[in-house]
């Protein structure tokens, strides 16, 4: 079964193109970490949000990549530039009409 992480990132105002560049560049670790999709993007009626959705082979997987050295650089880089706002929800995915 796999693992659904869907998030929203509020930031400071102009700073979206800064986040989604740090959340974008390669990182080949989270492929090895067992992440399948991790999709980031913006949306001109919100700004000053940035949306995340990603897909993981399981919870301990996503759980576990928050670990790695990559991730928690990231982290500290983007911190600075967020508002504070989050939201988001977590699921585990029971199908897709896409794949077997």
């Amino acid at each position: 079964m796999t693992f659904a992480n869907v998030g929203t990132l509020g930031v400071q105002p102009g700073r979206a193109d800064e986040v989604v560049a740090i959340l974008t560049r390669s990182n080949l670790a989270l492929t090895e970490a067992g992440c399948l999709l991790y999709e980031v993007g913006t949306s001109p009626t919100q700004p000053d949000t940035v949306f995340v959705t990603e897909l993981w082979t399981s919870a301990e997987a996503h759980r576990s990549s928050l670990q790695l050295p990559s991730v928690q650089e990231a982290i500290a880089e983007a911190t600075p530039m967020l508002s504070g706002e989050m939201s988001g929800f977590q699921f585990d995915v029971t199908g897709s009409p896409l794949r077997d």
